[in-house]
């Protein structure tokens, strides 16, 4: 059965760490950090209808400016996440540019930009293109679980951790359950595929009694049927349901205490988990000194998640031409017992 989300990384794990996540099925795509993302082709920048920062430094924020390019002039939506301070960010990149010829645009690029503080709060913004992108309807409110994003398919979480005295935000993206309907034993019953089966998901999402009554489609000459059928005989006859995807996305902290505790409860049986291995054990200094992972610790992250598959990513130059040897330590702790 085909996931609904579909992961991949923008870039090779020497380049800046970026994640493109497909929805494949809504025809929209999120993208957690936004550095260099100049290898992504101008279709797949107009799919994007979120993204995730996790901090502001620049390998991880200044592709904000070329998918602004790509996307103005075009009917879009953007919302944008991050730490403290992002909503000032966004609002300062957009005055950096003179918008006196906007209104000539065929589309309006509507920004919505929302930050999470260290207390759970979250801020948001919105940033028009009609109006010069001058800043409006900004509020403030507190969210459970610091969830940024609920869908009724999807929910992305986050967690705060610490990079050498900077707030990075890490994601979980939760995919919902997934409801498949086959379509060989709806007709099988004498009934027909139509909009009822939309009414028929909604009432299963919501948890509906199994005697609710759903209102269905016969075919013509069974015309005379009962108008409704129990949604638990529905759920029985025509409905499998396919578990969703956990992926998180971890980048830029150190291997302190508090970090681990986050990121493991963070990526408590993540199918993937995309995670930076920046140095190799060897190097463990230096990577304390730079608040950063290394290969071993990030594997031994995953293991202690209990999460199915690592991804690692965000490696030093340094080790350019011996990218494996990264890997190989991140997958042997990961398998450590």
């Amino acid at each position: 059965m085909p996931r609904h989300c579909d992961p991949a990384p923008v870039n090779d794990p020497f380049g800046d760490p970026a994640l493109y996540v497909d929805l494949v099925f809504e025809r929209r795509a999120l993208l957690f950090d936004i550095g260099d993302i100049n290898r992504l082709p101008t279709r797949k920048l107009l799919r994007i209808s979120d993204v995730f920062v996790t901090h502001r430094h620049m390998d991880h924020f200044a592709g904000f400016d070329h998918l602004l390019r790509t996307l103005l002039g075009r009917e879009k939506s953007l919302g944008i996440y991050g730490p403290a301070g992002l909503v000032d960010a966004v609002e300062h990149k957009l005055k950096a540019y003179t918008w006196n010829l906007i209104e000539g645009y065929d589309g309006e690029l509507i920004i919505r930009a929302t930050e999470v503080d260290s207390c759970c709060e979250i801020r948001s913004a919105v940033f028009r293109g009609r109006s010069r992108f001058e800043r409006s309807e900004s509020k403030t409110e507190r969210r459970r679980d610091a969830i940024v994003l609920e869908e009724p398919g999807l929910r992305v979480r986050t967690t705060l951790l610490d990079h050498g005295g900077v707030p990075v935000l890490a994601y979980a993206l939760e995919e919902r359950a997934q409801i498949n309907i086959w379509r060989n034993k709806v007709e099988a019953m004498g009934l027909v595929v139509g909009p009822w089966l939309r009414a028929f998901k909604d009432a299963t999402l919501r948890g509906a009694d199994d005697a609710a009554p759903i209102a269905v489609a016969w075919r013509d000459e069974q015309r005379e049927a009962r108008p409704s059928l129990p949604l638990g005989l529905l759920k029985e006859k025509i409905m499998k349901v396919t578990s969703g995807r956990k992926i998180v996305y971890v980048v830029d902290c150190g291997f302190s205490d508090a970090n681990q505790r986050k990121v493991i409860e963070l990526a408590k049986n993540a199918d993937i988990l995309f995670i930076e291995a920046t140095f190799l054990d060897a190097d463990r200094t230096v990577a304390e000194a730079r608040s950063h992972l290394t290969a071993r610790q990030a594997g031994a992250l995953a293991r202690m998640a209990g999460a199915k598959r690592l991804v690692t990513l965000h490696y030093s130059p340094r080790y350019r031409g011996e990218g494996s040897r990264l890997e190989q330590e991140a997958q042997q702790a990961l398998l450590e017992t």
